[in-house]
């Protein structure tokens, strides 16, 4: 079993910059969302925690995140390189409007989901899938990861057996987390 969440709003959420693996901290919504998630996950997993491990990814969003939940669970944290956002190489940190200035012509034809993988020098899609499957593959006990929204898409889509295009359109809130267990994926909202 995999409860798999992600970090709470980030300043660049909510100014529309593609964080990748370039981070800025948490808002005070995003505190809110974290503490929120945090309590819901304790009564989750009331009576069974100290099966789980805690894996987070070290970009500082996941780790602010990881310090607010792990307040209400009461359980240690390992980092996770695997469990890091996408990177867009030189476009981490950048919006829409950014790329298509700096980069002519590099997002035409694209869509709001097939744009993350057009950097020259970001992952590629199978890079990210790999990346993916081998964290997926080394779960031996139940977990509590703590990512971010497009890997968190590509885990899910990767443990649903989703084509490429369903993976990507995948939503990605931050009003609750995902259960993943029996191959089936539960999304626990917010109260």
């Amino acid at each position: 079993m995999i409860y798999l969440l992600r970090h709470g709003e980030t300043v660049w959420n909510t100014a529309g910059r593609f964080q990748g693996q370039m981070d800025s901290p948490l808002t005070l919504r995003g505190i809110e969302q974290a503490d929120q998630l945090g309590r819901l996950l304790a009564r989750k997993i009331l009576g069974i925690e100290s099966q789980f491990e805690v894996q987070v990814s070290p970009l500082g969003r996941a780790q602010q995140t990881a310090e607010r939940i792990t307040r209400s669970i009461q359980l240690p944290s390992k980092d996770e390189a695997r469990l890091m956002e996408v990177t867009l190489g030189s476009w981490d940190g950048m919006t829409h409007f950014e790329i298509d200035m700096e980069y002519p012509g590099a997002l035409q034809g694209a869509d709001g989901f097939d744009w993350y993988f057009r950097s020259p020098d970001g992952e590629t899609f199978d890079d990210v899938c790999d990346r993916a499957k081998g964290w997926l593959a080394d779960i031996s006990q139940p977990t509590i990861a703590i990512s971010h929204g497009l890997l968190g898409r590509i885990l899910r889509g990767l443990y649903m057996g989703l084509s490429r295009r369903a993976m990507l359109e995948l939503p990605v809130p931050q009003n609750g987390f995902y259960r993943l267990a029996d191959r089936q994926v539960d999304f626990i909202e917010l109260e």
